[in-house]
């Protein structure tokens, strides 16, 4: 090798080094484009953290409408007087047909609608719960009966079969719980076995099995309280279904005249003249109040699936 060749050496190292930089440089200022920056992202946190508290908000207040009646209330709901009235001092929201005022039937109505919804969402969560969870821990033929099960109840038409059972059966409050809380789990098994099924090979599960822990103990020690946090959201759907249900079914007379829900106030007004007498004070508050407390129900499920499916991306990015 001559004395040039050694010399060239460095300049082709330092040329190469140079090369090198300004590729390395390139690439870094390199940005794929159409990529979303993360000011969107947070934009969008934030619009469900705000939804979110205002579906908390709407919620505390028809809560506190169910439960003290009273103080919301400027009259009992069986006081009467002129009917037929328009709205005024008295009666803010008039009167119906029989003289009732209008606004203390709402308020009052608020805590038939609400128990509706909160009596057959937990029936639906608790069968859906239990069925899931079995269904996921045991699995093999356990699991196939189950969800073959449910598959054939999630077939079932269920407005149409409520409407047959409630003309055949005698209408009552408890009856219409019953129907809903029992045709509306499917949805719950389907969410609680997948949870099991990702928790049944966890490693605390499998060191209970190995200390001989009861599958019983288990699934209740173990699984279910990991998976409550997945239930909540849906029995406050369930809860916003059960409502809607309940509103559609009084409407078509197939609730109890007894209970002054939203809905029968809606049936009222319909068969006795209400909406041909253009009483928007006496049909429009029970439809609102119906669609803000459905409205405020699903923004709390769906703020706390977000925040589900935030907190599992982050443990995945882990």
């Amino acid at each position: 090798m001559n004395q040039s060749d050694c010399t060239d050496i460095p300049c082709m190292k330092e040329a190469g080094i140079e090369g090198f930089s300004e590729k390395k440089s390139e690439a870094s200022s390199f940005e794929f484009p159409g990529e979303p920056s993360s000011w969107i992202f947070q934009k969008q946190k934030d619009f469900q953290g705000v939804s979110n508290w205002i579906g908390v908000l709407l919620f505390v207040l028809f809560i506190f409408m169910a439960l003290f009646p009273s103080i919301f209330a400027p009259y009992a709901p069986e006081e009467r007087f002129i009917p037929y009235e328009a709205p005024s001092e008295e009666h803010l929201l008039g009167t119906n047909d029989i003289g009732n005022d209008v606004l203390s039937e709402l308020v009052f109505g608020a805590r038939i609608s609400m128990t509706v919804g909160f009596m057959a969402a937990l029936i639906s969560t608790l069968i859906g719960t239990t069925l899931g969870i079995c269904a996921g821990y045991f699995r093999g033929i356990i699991d196939e009966l189950l969800m073959g099960f449910t598959d054939v109840v999630l077939v079932i038409p269920k407005i149409p079969l409520i409407i047959v059972l409630g003309a055949f059966l005698k209408p009552s409050i408890w009856i219409l719980i019953a129907i809903l809380g029992l045709l509306s789990w499917e949805s719950t098994a389907r969410v609680t076995r997948s949870k099991t099924l990702q928790l049944r090979e966890a490693g605390y599960v499998k060191s209970a099995q190995c200390m001989g822990f009861s599958s019983y103990h288990i699934m209740k020690s173990d699984i279910f309280p990991n998976i409550i946090h997945v239930l909540f959201p849906k029995f406050m759907l369930a809860t916003a279904s059960a409502m809607i249900s309940e509103a559609s079914l009084s409407f078509l007379g197939l609730g109890d005249v007894s209970m002054k829900s939203w809905g029968m106030m809606l049936s009222f007004a319909f068969s006795q003249g209400g909406f041909i007498r253009d009483m928007w004070w006496w049909y429009m508050p029970p439809g609102i109040c119906i669609t803000l407390c459905v409205l405020s129900i699903a923004l709390i499920g769906f703020g706390l699936e977000a925040k589900e499916e935030h907190s599992r991306e982050g443990v995945d990015t882990l």
